[in-house]
């Protein structure tokens, strides 16, 4: 099975701050020759909005578009 690290840097599609982000992707599909794209939500650690990052395994990033979900952040219990 194919494994790899990608490392994206990207900026927010709502804030505009920058990120770095490590993926390890794998599987058959990474054989699909030279127009794959992949696909993967990543939440902003700013503005806590979700950016839908598509990508191809080389590190080249297609395009970083804004998701309707807001990330979740856990609240804490009150008991």
């Amino acid at each position: 099975m194919i494994e790899l690290l990608v490392e994206l840097d990207i900026a927010c599609s709502a804030c505009g701050a920058c990120m770095s982000v490590t993926l390890k992707c794998a599987g058959k599909g990474l054989t699909g020759g030279a127009h794959l794209v992949c696909q993967v939500k990543v939440p902003c650690p700013n503005c806590c909005k979700m950016n839908q990052v598509y990508f191809e395994p080389s590190g080249t990033v297609r395009a970083v578009r804004s998701c309707k979900a807001a990330c979740e952040v856990p609240e804490p219990s009150l008991n």
